[in-house]
């Protein structure tokens, strides 16, 4: 992708607890280890989720001497520069993917950085709670009655791109936190949303499943790709690692749509 414009992956929900943070610093990490030149950049200002995840890699790189994948990163601050666009332009500059995370509320710059987005990114939870953020589900039958506000700030944004860009963006709307034996619930959220997935035009995909190893990670900076540094690995670890490796390629990424991202320390020994 030398040369060429980066691809923007916007992760966005209005709505929190999704895992959205975890999604996007994961991302960022596994592209870097696949070779991408990679900026994160973190527009929730208030918690700074990814840009405290990110703080902490570097810190445990400093104190461990541990030569860890990272991605450039910065968390914006608009009480210091509400510059937004020469944030995005600064950092794009630097690499082939730009990965923004969104706080999990209406925010302007949000909006702002959805307009870039070529790959949007909307974890929600595997239930109709989270559902009903992008449609509205008929208590009787679990079918979708019709789209919800944030469907329909997405479809603007698109819209709004289109006309001024010509570019068209990919909204992919990742199912997180799973839970490993199907049930009647999975399925019908599975359903309803397809169907939804028809009408308003989204991908889905597997996300990420409910681990507590996510928020082991989290005060080292650590992520699944590091397994070296994390001491005792178990099948469970493995199948988290599977499950980052196929959400990454569900987002099919130009010229890279079949990465399989591996740790780097698994690299140098073999």
């Amino acid at each position: 992708m030398a040369g060429a414009a980066p691809h923007f992956i916007v992760f966005a929900n209005e709505k929190g607890g999704t895992g959205k943070s975890t999604t996007a610093v994961h991302s960022a990490v596994a592209l870097t280890v696949a070779g991408r030149r990679v900026a994160a950049l973190d527009l929730d200002t208030r918690q700074r989720t990814l840009g405290r995840y990110l703080d902490n890699r570097a810190a445990t790189m400093k104190r461990t001497g541990a030569d860890l994948a990272m991605p450039l990163y910065e968390t914006f601050d608009p009480a210091k520069n509400d510059d937004l666009e020469s944030t995005l332009e600064r950092l794009a500059a630097e690499a082939d993917v730009v990965v923004i995370d969104t706080p999990g509320r209406d925010d302007p710059f949000a909006r702002a950085a959805m307009l870039r987005a070529d790959t949007l990114v909307t974890p929600i939870n595997d239930s109709f709670v989270d559902l009903d953020l992008i449609g509205e589900v008929d208590p009787d039958t679990y079918k979708i009655r019709r789209p919800s506000f944030y469907a329909e700030l997405v479809w603007n944004s698109r819209t709004q791109r289109a006309k001024t860009t010509g570019a068209s963006v990919d909204w992919v709307v990742l199912r997180n936190r799973l839970q490993h034996i199907e049930a009647r619930n999975m399925r019908r959220v599975g359903k309803a949303l397809d169907e939804l997935a028809r009408r308003v035009g989204f991908r889905v995909i597997p996300g990420l499943g409910e681990r507590v190893i996510y928020r082991e990670l989290f005060p080292k900076g650590l992520t699944l790709l590091d397994l070296a540094q994390i001491g005792e690995v178990g099948l469970s670890h493995i199948a988290a690692r599977q499950e980052l490796r196929e959400m990454i390629a569900g987002f099919g990424l130009p010229e890279d749509s079949q990465a399989q991202p591996e740790p780097r320390a698994a690299a140098a020994a073999g």
